[in-house]
């Protein structure tokens, strides 16, 4: 019994370790933004139909190279437009991630990923990279250079 608590300590232990966190307001991403001293990292995706969108979720966003350098060096933020009603986002959400767009996604490109100052103001830009992990993260840290 006490093997099973043990191991199962150890898994959730491991999983929270290589757990990122996605802040889904502006104002909260700042704010951490300022406080730890890191650039932001917003991605505008189509979660339940872009299907780039989905790719860069597996390729790069759950890579454990991104996890552990994005927890160390960014502060991330999505702005979220699933199509599904199964997948809608509350009002609040909605109208937050509408904002967001207005402001950095005029263009409407999914997806699009920026990296902003802890102001908000862009660094660069770009969007779905058939790269590996560890070029995707040198591709946003060039713009941090710029």
């Amino acid at each position: 019994m006490n093997r099973i608590f043990i191991f199962t300590l150890l898994i959730f232990s491991a999983f929270s370790v290589s757990a990122q966190q996605w802040n889904l307001s502006l104002e909260t991403a700042k704010s951490k933004a300022e406080k730890e001293g890191k650039n932001i990292v917003l991605c505008f995706s189509g979660s339940d139909w872009c299907i780039p969108c989905m790719k860069l979720e597996k390729t790069t966003w759950e890579s454990p190279e991104f996890i552990e350098y994005s927890n160390a060096h960014f502060v991330l933020l999505r702005a979220d437009f699933p199509k599904k009603k199964a997948n809608a986002l509350s009002k609040e959400q909605q109208a937050q991630n509408d904002r967001l767009a207005e402001i950095y996604n005029k263009q409407g490109a999914f997806p699009s990923v920026l990296v902003l100052d802890k102001i908000g103001k862009i660094l660069g830009a770009t969007g779905y990279k058939n790269l590996a992990p560890k070029e995707y993260i040198a591709l946003l840290h060039s713009f941090e250079s710029k």
